[in-house]
């Protein structure tokens, strides 16, 4: 990922991944990957200002919770670190809302000009029922996207506000 980002080429970082905020020593908190942990001293030394990261995507649980050391947590600390903005969630989530959310905000980060308003924008489609799991597809409101087996099966309506309620924009809305 420090390759990857040095060489400048993605201004957009998203890390679809489990996290873990506790309270007390920096060490205490992490973000799982298959091959370790990143806690969050080792998240402000990734240097994610250099070059610049327009938005960070840390669609993990509850990556904007933090305390009196560490406010806002995992997100808050990559907005003084030099990020741009962060989107992030202050509560568990669900892997099915998470998928649909961030597919619809993706789609409209392509056509609004603020990211802030791409969030507000996915979150009033689910709050309408616009975003649903239906068998193995994700319907959106730019179409169906099939799912794999692992992740599909059943209908789903994403329209309670548990599903897209917990994400947030930290940082510049733009």
């Amino acid at each position: 990922m420090k390759q990857q980002h040095r060489r400048g080429i993605y201004q957009i970082i998203h890390l679809a991944t489990h996290a873990q905020f506790q309270p007390g020593s920096p060490e205490n908190s992490y973000i799982v990957f298959t091959d370790g942990r990143l806690n969050l001293l080792q998240l402000r030394d990734l240097r994610l200002y250099r070059p610049e990261t327009e938005l960070l995507t840390l669609s993990a649980c509850r990556t904007a919770v933090g305390d009196l050391d560490a406010e806002l947590g995992f997100a808050g600390l990559s907005v003084q670190s030099g990020v741009k903005s962060v989107l992030a969630s202050l509560w568990y989530v669900s892997d099915e809302g998470t998928l649909a959310l961030m597919t619809g905000f993706y789609n409209q980060l392509n056509t609004a000009p603020i990211k802030a308003e791409a969030l507000r924008q996915v979150q009033l489609a689910m709050l309408r029922g616009d975003i649903t799991l239906k068998g193995n597809k994700l319907r959106t409101i730019r179409g169906e996207i099939p799912l794999p087996p692992a992740v599909a099966g059943g209908d789903r309506s994403f329209s309670h506000p548990y599903f897209w309620a917990a994400f947030t924009m930290i940082g510049s809305p733009w």
